[in-house]
């Protein structure tokens, strides 16, 4: 499994890390030529719980430049002082949305112009592969032991989004512990019942 270590860290003091995977391996690899960016300024957006604001750390702490997480959320001002700093000392600037969804409507003329001739990046939707790296890395960050059938049982039967599968590796943590058992197949069962009630498995 490819993963990009964070230096984070989760609530119980374990590192936090990025799945690659088809869904983000264009933004990471994007980051690695951030000085080619139009005007060194690229705009990621993506999905709830898609990694957005651990991607911004990274960018920062590899020396790629400033991140700006849920960037649509500054004052337009503030942001536009921020954009031309990052043009006057020459560093690459990562704008993250917090919204994944509709346009960023910009209301300065002079930001807007600026944002629009930016490299725009986005989190796409995992495939199969994907969600198994996903499924793998939150029961690391929680020390969750699933077994090697996890992923085989449980991706066909979860929804496609980094949101849902997050929660669906809480959930089985959560009934593991309230049942003082270990998180196998009853627990998987459970956990996609409680969530998404019974249902077909979608089709590969």
């Amino acid at each position: 499994m490819s993963q990009i270590a964070l230096p984070l860290k989760a609530g119980q003091g374990t590192p936090r890390h990025i799945a690659l995977g088809n869904d983000n391996r264009a933004v990471l690899e994007a980051l690695q030529v951030a000085p080619g960016w139009p005007f060194r300024t690229a705009v990621l957006s993506g999905p709830p719980r898609s990694g957005k604001s651990l991607i911004a750390v990274l960018f920062s702490e590899i020396g790629g430049g400033e991140a700006i997480d849920d960037a649509d959320l500054i004052d337009e001002t503030e942001l536009f002082h921020r954009w031309n700093r990052a043009q006057e000392s020459a560093t690459p600037l990562l704008l993250v949305r917090s919204s994944s969804t509709g346009e960023w409507r910009i209301t300065l003329p002079d930001l807007a112009s600026r944002v629009g001739s930016a490299l725009a990046l986005a989190i796409g939707t995992p495939d199969d592969e994907q969600l198994a790296q996903l499924i793998a890395v939150h029961a690391e960050n929680r020390a969750l032991a699933l077994g090697p059938d996890a992923a085989e049982y449980l991706v066909p039967r979860t929804q496609r989004t980094h949101l849902a599968v997050e929660q669906l590796v809480e959930t089985i943590d959560r009934l593991s512990l309230e049942r003082k058992v270990a998180p196998t197949l009853g627990v998987w069962r459970e956990a996609l019942e409680t969530l998404q009630g019974p249902a077909e498995p979608r089709l590969l």
